[in-house]
């Protein structure tokens, strides 16, 4: 039986502070985007709001529903939420995820990291957790969930997300409309990771045992992969996942202050859309108008 491609770009993380699911959801509005009710997921700790894209890929505009002081810090729920790896995250874009698997037969950590052992690169992923997440409408969503053993490689590395129960139940892609956004958007342009220079080499080794493939491009300043979406029929409209160095000061500041990670997203955008860079309240948007 042939492995299952690690290469499929799920969704990007975008976090905002406790309680500003209803804020973000407005301000990605505001930016050009159709943003859809998600829900709370399992525990309660967190909720989200999605905005899905034509590819089948999407955004999670995810925020914890208390601050951590809400919770005494005896109570599991405390003990839960510290532990969250986006718990200590500063807002903004904080990691991205791969499509996982949904036999439960296949185990994406242990394709992974049996490459990593071959390659010797490092990269190690933990086994398969179960998740989920209760829709507005009141339907239970099951997943399971793998990512980087080491808790710092966390928005560096993607997180697998397999799902359980049918994955349009977690992104409802039909109707059609809610894939239609103001702003032009088609789909995900590029990932762009921000990464001390010094450690460039390493990370890229560990990505490509991720990913499974060499990069497509390779320069002084970074690497290049090429990405698949969950629906093959934009199949052209294809994103890339960039590591990189920072390139000036804003970047050099960036990543002192939240340390390596997703620096910014490009979205290809049809002709007429939207141009230039954005920014979310913490984050960079880069507009990538789709040639006709």
């Amino acid at each position: 039986m042939s492995e299952p491609s690690t290469k499929i770009l799920d969704h990007i993380v975008h976090l905002t502070p406790p309680g500003t699911v209803e804020l973000a959801s407005q301000q990605f509005r505001d930016l050009g985007f159709n943003v859809i009710p998600g829900g709370t997921h399992t525990g309660g700790l967190t909720a989200n709001a999605l905005v899905i894209l034509a590819t089948g890929s999407y955004l999670e505009l995810i925020s914890f529903t208390h601050p951590a002081s809400h919770y005494p810090p005896t109570l599991p729920d405390r003990q839960q939420r510290d532990s969250n790896p986006w718990s200590h995250k500063h807002p903004g874009w904080i990691d991205y995820a791969f499509l996982g698997s949904s036999d439960p037969d296949v185990s994406i950590a242990r394709i992974i990291n049996e490459r990593a052992r071959v390659d010797g690169s490092g990269a190690a992923y933990d086994p398969e957790v179960g998740g989920g997440r209760v829709r507005e409408d009141g339907k239970t969503l099951k997943w399971v969930i793998t990512g980087p053993s080491e808790e710092r490689e966390r928005g560096t590395l993607p997180f697998f997300c397999g799902d359980v129960t049918p994955r349009e139940w977690r992104v409802p892609v039909d109707p059609p409309s809610n894939s239609k956004h103001p702003s032009g958007v088609l789909g995900i342009a590029h990932v762009r990771i921000v990464v001390m220079a010094e450690s460039l080499d390493a990370q890229s080794a560990q990505l490509t045992s991720v990913v499974g493939d060499l990069p497509v491009e390779h320069s002084s300043s970074g690497y290049t992969w090429s990405l698949e979406t969950p629906h093959s029929r934009l199949g052209v409209l294809k994103p890339r996942l960039i590591l990189s160095a920072p390139v000036d000061d804003d970047e050099e500041a960036y990543l002192a202050e939240r340390g390596p990670g997703v620096y910014e997203v490009a979205f290809w955008v049809e002709p007429g859309g939207k141009e230039g860079t954005s920014a979310t309240p913490y984050g960079k948007i880069v507009w990538q108008v789709k040639s006709t």
